[in-house]
């Protein structure tokens, strides 16, 4: 095999997405040959070379794996954590092959989260480019008025800088309504923030869809791998933002 990327090895292997590699590389717990590699260019080979993160030999996934997963309320989206709470590979047990999540559900919200092995897969998912849209169902305290509609489709500031537009449904009039939200961006806790800006805290949320993939009859907690075909899709479609992404970049 030839010369790679380090966070491409990584990623490959399944141990993190190239993003949280280049973490690693930077905190020295990226080992080569004996040495710990910090620099964020350098190269290696898998098939040759001795890599070691946190003191473990580094080796390719045997299989690739593809998961979805229900995440019930009151577990984190993370590979351990600290304090010691329930987290989403808890719900996996069993496998032959080391997952690792696609993205984040924060601790109290719920629906479809990605599993994956695939370092490649897992970024075209969270990938800008790709665009991949997400849709929420969330209920909140209270109505937002058509002007606050408009403006939450339009963006709100958050952190700096507006969000990107979104797309915002009524789906139960209530005193506490329902709404479908559908992003293509996930900033953490972004449509918890969102809703703040107009004076309205988020009570439930739950992701259903993840490009034109659907939580369908899933249960809390249930996950089941993902098909050839659905697979092969989601390929389609990171190739199609990828190739969307550098004609805009052309015009530029």
């Amino acid at each position: 095999m030839a010369e790679e990327r380090l966070q491409k090895i990584l990623s490959r292997a399944g141990v993190t997405s190239r993003r949280k590699a280049e973490t690693l590389m930077k905190e020295g717990r990226v080992v080569v040959n004996g040495t710990a590699i910090t620099e964020l260019g350098s190269k290696a080979d898998l098939d040759r070379d001795h890599i070691k993160v946190d003191g473990k030999m580094l080796r390719p996934p045997k299989r690739l794996l593809y998961l979805a997963l229900n995440k019930p309320v009151g577990c984190v989206t993370t590979v351990s954590d600290p304090e010691g709470r329930e987290t989403v590979m808890d719900l996996v047990q069993g496998l032959k092959e080391r997952v690792y999540p696609v993205g984040r559900l924060d601790y109290a919200s719920q629906g479809l989260l990605l599993l994956t092995n695939d370092g490649d897969f897992a970024n075209g998912i969270t990938s800008a480019a790709a665009h991949i849209p997400k849709n929420y169902l969330v209920k909140v305290t209270g109505l937002l008025t058509s002007a606050q509609e408009e403006q939450f489709r339009h963006g709100v500031p958050m952190e700096g800088r507006m969000t990107a537009p979104a797309g915002l449904k009524l789906v139960r009039r209530e005193t506490n309504p329902w709404y479908e939200v559908r992003l293509i961006e996930g900033r953490k806790n972004q449509i918890r923030i969102m809703f703040k800006h107009f004076g309205r805290l988020v009570e439930k949320l739950k992701r259903v869809k993840i490009g034109f993939l659907e939580l369908g009859t899933l249960k809390p907690g249930e996950f089941r791998h993902l098909e050839p075909e659905e697979i092969e899709r989601f390929r389609r479609l990171f190739k199609r933002g990828a190739n969307g992404h550098e004609r805009t970049k052309a015009k530029g």
